[in-house]
């Protein structure tokens, strides 16, 4: 049995998977909030029930926000910052009495989607995270890549690519730079940049639903979001030639960019051919989870 943990900033998911993918027990908590030592108890006692209901132990792999440091063991990077600082892996396996994977939760999405969903059987896959920020991960050949430094797929904080001029300098991200990816193509980036446009506060869904109804301010803000997420993604397609790019995340719910991110990115891409295939993932809000369990491959043991 493999057991995937999804610790969210506000909620904790845990699943357990047989050996072939299938659902076999879920339990889904609040996050504590403030706490490591909280956390790292509710992780605990959610691994716990999952085998107390299927009568199994299982490996446990765990999506987090943020990641290991590999130079000091530490968590770094995560809005959930009161697990900054922490040795979060070697005190999740102090209190499971057993080895633990961790990896960004991106990381996990990309992998879920790669092992059984929208990009199984590709052998490279760029997973994106298009939400509340935007994240990514890379799987070759079924694997994780995470790079020495730990943060293979953090395109969202690069610069968008092919900048107009209008789009110059771009706004401050929290990261300390200016014109971040995560800054055009978020969802609150696009509800943000739609306001400053026309100087209407919507939701996304509402900007999306007013495209669908023939509004034209709507379906101008829609064409500019595909147009930015075309060239970003163009970007990576040059460095990375992924078969296949799988989006995730609520803006990855707006039905149109499958058509028209596509249609825009081959004016940007370096090549007299373009095959890569723009994907929408399959398993939804449960892909970080599933990725999460999905950290033991086949024929692994704890």
């Amino acid at each position: 049995m493999r057991i995937g943990i999804d610790l969210g900033g506000t909620k904790i998911e845990a699943l357990a998977l047989d050996t072939q993918g299938r659902e076999l027990a879920r339990r889904r908590i609040a996050a504590p909030q403030g706490s490591y030592d909280a956390t790292v108890a509710a992780i605990r006692d959610l691994v716990a029930a999952l085998e107390s209901e299927t009568g199994q132990t299982g490996t446990v792999g765990i999506g987090m926000p943020g990641t290991i440091s590999p130079a000091t063991g530490l968590v770094k990077n995560a809005n959930s910052t009161w697990l900054i600082g922490h040795p979060f892996g070697a005190g999740l396996e102090a209190a499971l009495g057993r080895p633990v994977r961790l990896a960004n939760d991106a990381d996990c999405f990309a992998l879920s989607e790669a092992t059984d969903g929208a990009a199984a059987g590709a052998a490279s896959i760029f997973g994106v995270i298009l939400g509340t920020g935007v994240g990514g991960g890379i799987v070759v050949n079924g694997a994780l890549l995470s790079g020495p430094n730990a943060i293979a797929g953090e395109w969202g904080h690069n610069p968008l690519p092919w900048i107009h001029p209008d789009e110059y300098p771009g706004t401050d991200c929290y990261c300390g730079k200016k014109g971040c990816i995560e800054t055009w193509v978020s969802g609150p980036a696009f509800a943000r940049l739609y306001k400053e446009e026309e100087g209407e506060a919507l939701t996304p869904e509402e900007i999306v639903a007013a495209a669908q109804a023939g509004a034209r301010p709507a379906r101008l803000a829609l064409r500019r979001y595909a147009d930015r997420l075309a060239r970003a993604l163009a970007h990576l397609i040059n460095i990375l030639d992924p078969e296949v790019i799988v989006l995730g995340g609520g803006m990855s719910n707006i039905e149109a960019l499958y058509e028209e991110v596509p249609a825009r990115w081959g004016a940007y891409v370096f090549s007299d051919t373009l095959v890569t295939r723009l994907a929408r993932n399959i398993h939804g809000d449960s892909s970080g989870v599933r990725g999460a369990a999905w950290l033991w491959p086949e024929g692994s043991s704890a």
